[in-house]
Order: C-alpha cells, then sequence, then structure tokens
C-alpha cells in the first residue's frame, strides 16, 4: 500500500496557438489506505487525473508521487498499480479463473501461488461458484466483479477505479457498492474511484475531491462537502436535490448569494417575521418525503418535507416557508467561493 501525492498536477494538450490545459494545479495529498472518490461532471477531468495516475496520460507539470517514488516518467506496469475500467475488458473467449489469472501468467508468477490468489480473490467477491464459465454467461454485476477480482490478485499498492459501475442498472449499482466497501474494508487498499454519481461519491468516499472544469473545488469528507460546500459549483452539484441559491429574495445583500438546503427549510402556518412567501408550481412523492417546488419571485426554491409531518399543498397554493438561520450559507457572487 502507498500514499498519493498531486503537487500541483497540469495537463496540456497541443503546443503553441493550439495549447489546451485541462488540468490546472491540483494539489492533494492522499493517505495510505485511504479510499478516494474523484468526482464532478463530464468534461471536468476527473477521468484524465486518474489516467495520469495509472501513467496513460502524461503529466505536462507538477509532480505524482505513489509512496516514496514519483512516477511522472515511470511506465503503468511499473508503477504497481491496478485499474477497474468501466467496460470490464474480460477476455470473452477465457474462463473466469483465466481471465483473472492471466496477468499473473504473463509475470510468471508460480501457479501455486496463482490458484490462491485467485482462490481468495474469489472467496472475497463470491465468484467461487463460476470460476470455470465464460464472461457471456455472467450477469453485468458478476463480470464487474471479475474486473475487480483480476485487480485485487495483482495485489497492487494502489487501486484505481474509472467509473466501473457506469453500465450497471440502480439496483446493482447499489449492490457492487456495498461490495466496493467490504473489499476496501478487508483489503485496505489506498484507492481512487472516479465517477460522475455524487450519491455513488458521498456513499463510498472517506474523503472526495470535487472537480470543475480541470480545477479542484474541494477536497474534505462528505460530511463536509455536504455541509460546508467551498462554492456555488459545490452546493450545486452535491445534494440531491441540489442547494437553494438566491441572489435577489429578501434579506439578501447585494454582491452575495444565500445558500439554503430543501430540508433546512420549514413551512409554517402563518407568515413570521423571517422567511419568505412562495408559490407551489410542483410537488414530487419521494416516498416517506415530498419534494415541493415553489417560486420566490422569479427565484425558484425547492422545500423537502417529511411524509408523516407534512401535509403536500396543493398546486399554486402560497405558503410561508423559514430557513433555520444556523444552517445558512453565503458565497460571493462575483467568484462563487464561500464567503
Amino acid at each position: 500500500m502507498a500514499a498519493i501525492t498531486f503537487n500541483n498536477v497540469i495537463k496540456r494538450y497541443g503546443k503553441g496557438k493550439h495549447e489546451l490545459q485541462v488540468i490546472h494545479g491540483v494539489n492533494a495529498e492522499i493517505s495510505d489506505g485511504e479510499f478516494i472518490v474523484i468526482v464532478g461532471p463530464s468534461g471536468c477531468g476527473k477521468s484524465t487525473l486518474l489516467r495520469m495516475v495509472a501513467g496513460l496520460e502524461e503529466i505536462s507539470g507538477g509532480d505524482i508521487t505513489i509512496g516514496n517514488r514519483v512516477v511522472n516518467d515511470l511506465e503503468p506496469a511499473e508503477r504497481d498499480i491496478a485499474m477497474v475500467f468501466q467496460n470490464y475488458a474480460l477476455y470473452p473467449h477465457m474462463s473466469v479463473f483465466d481471465n483473472m489469472a492471466y496477468g499473473l501468467k504473463i509475470a510468471k508468477v508460480p501457479k501455486d501461488e496463482i490458484r490462491a490468489r485467485v482462490a481468495k480473490a474469489a472467496a472475497i467477491l463470491e465468484l467461487g461458484p463460476f470460476l470455470e464459465r465464460k464472461p457471456r454467461q455472467l450477469s453485468g454485476g458478476q463480470r464487474q466483479r471479475v474486473a475487480m477480482g483480476r485487480a485485487i490478485v495483482r495485489q497492487p499498492q494502489v487501486f484505481l477505479f474509472d467509473e466501473p459501475l457506469s453500465n450497471l442498472d440502480a439496483k446493482l449499482r447499489a449492490q457492487t457498492r456495498l461490495e466496493i466497501q467490504k473489499l476496501h474494508r478487508e483489503l485496505g487498499i489506498t484507492s481512487l474511484f472516479v465517477t460522475h454519481d455524487q450519491v455513488e461519491a458521498m456513499t463510498l468516499a472517506q474523503r472526495m475531491i470535487v472537480m470543475n472544469a480541470g480545477r479542484m473545488e474541494q477536497f474534505g469528507t462528505p460530511e463536509e462537502v455536504y455541509h460546508r460546500p467551498a462554492s456555488t459549483f459545490v452546493a450545486s452539484f452535491i445534494g440531491s436535490p441540489p442547494m437553494n441559491l438566491l441572489s435577489t429574495a429578501p434579506h439578501v445583500k447585494p454582491g452575495t448569494i444565500l445558500g439554503i438546503r430543501p430540508e433546512h427549510l420549514q413551512i409554517v402556518p402563518q407568515p413570521a417575521d423571517t422567511g419568505w412567501t412562495v408559490q407551489v408550481e410542483a410537488v414530487e412523492m419521494l416516498g416517506a418525503e415530498r419534494l415541493i417546488y415553489t417560486r420566490l419571485d422569479s427565484e425558484p426554491l425547492i422545500v423537502r418535507i417529511n411524509e408523516e409531518q407534512d401535509l403536500a399543498p396543493a398546486i399554486g397554493a402560497r405558503l410561508h416557508v423559514v430557513p433555520q438561520p444556523e444552517r445558512l450559507h453565503w458565497f460571493d457572487e462575483a467568484t462563487g467561493k464561500r464567503l
């Protein structure tokens, strides 16, 4: 196992007037054994950052360190990492056992050790009954477990996951998330996991890097990122539904943006000295909860209520909502940064 350090890491494509910089000076220190999720929208640079750790993309500036080694100029095979891709990349003509063992055979690992490593990985991933099957005889979730098993038998210092759950349906994604958590608890190997899904990020991460347009917006625990977002981008990207961001509401000073999570708004029966009167535009059922979509003058405002405690208002109704004062967030309107 090994720690990972990003020291002012930069990535550029092209030269001269055609140069395009896609990663802008990322700095982060990842501890030995940590599970880090890199999350952000499509095109934000998260997979590029991961591929630079893997050695699949050259580093244009700065350093990446794995353990005590700067790996900028090392080939992928020299970095002691194992990568799990979105598309599984299994050999269709090989059995599950042979897919998992292939890299070890190439590395000339003794046969007895190969059998022992594959058996251990298969036990962890509950693949024992499927070792003689071909990939076409497996479900999508089982194929992804085989891909993870192939990485486990390598016994690397670092696991790299590049959106490995994107091809699975919602139920399998949730199940595989639990398996990945269990896997990390058992092996304790430093892991970087890339996803665009903020739910995956919140449920898997010990800490998370939130990327936006090639820049690291925030690096912290899921609790820190959710409860103290560093910018309006983080506030609007993390959370489902996202944080309400208001710039023209009453009591909001010019030059600032007020943020409030939907669950931190309370509907009160009578207008109060604080809060706002809003008009209901839509109501969305979420099992034990409801989302009330309202409008405050020209700005949308979402309120989350508990089904058991609050009655859903009628479309077009006017409500008075009061934010919890200790849950208010303030951001600079020009920069988007937290004040």
